[in-house]
């Protein structure tokens, strides 16, 4: 059986919790309105992501469609095309995953709006962008100088401040949009 040495522990959980209380630090709040408007206003919001980041992206989703908004996840099925007053957000950590700069091209132009959160914010897809949300992270596979470095492997801290970051922007959609925790929770799934 393993132990646990709880100095390490201790010493890696204050360290991962300095390293996203710098992120939050360095984030953009320009950047930051700009992303949340193009979310409470846009008609219906489609999103990508792969991998972590993209799960980060799917729970964020879910939170929109808590909101009230119509949300679609891009791979599913019945995703309807998109349209002018649209908004597609892709999640590209590094700013060049190839998939997902094709899929941003199309929605470019489908006449959607297109939001890109990336910790990437030089590379090819958000020059295709209307708003980019610059998350100052260390990203895999290529960070931007002006990211937090990590002492996680890969995309870790990326892939972490997402959840919270998203959070943070549905509690403050929540409260501009004058919607209580108990409406965000009548539209939870009822099947389960």
């Amino acid at each position: 059986m393993l132990e646990v040495r709880e100095e390490r522990y201790k010493d890696l959980y204050k360290t991962i919790l300095l390293e996203h209380e710098k992120v939050f630090e360095k984030q953009d709040l320009t950047e930051l309105a700009q992303f949340m408007e193009h979310i409470r206003t846009a008609r219906r919001i489609f999103l990508m992501g792969v991998g972590r980041e993209g799960i980060a992206a799917r729970a964020f989703a879910m939170r929109l469609m808590h909101l009230g908004k119509e949300v679609h996840w891009v791979w599913d099925d019945t995703t309807p095309g998109m349209k002018d007053k649209d908004l597609f957000i892709a999640v590209n950590g590094s700013g060049r995953i190839g998939h997902i700069h094709y899929v941003t091209e199309r929605a470019k132009e489908s006449g959607a709006a297109v939001a890109v959160v990336t910790g990437g914010p030089k590379e090819k897809t958000p020059a295709l962008a209307d708003c980019v949300l610059f998350v100052p992270a260390c990203v895999y596979n290529g960070t931007d100088a002006r990211a937090v470095p990590s002492i996680q492997p890969m995309g870790n801290l990326f892939e972490q401040h997402l959840f919270l970051l998203f959070d943070i922007i549905i509690i403050q959609l929540e409260e501009e949009m004058q919607i209580t925790h108990a409406q965000m929770e009548a539209r939870h799934r009822n099947i389960e």
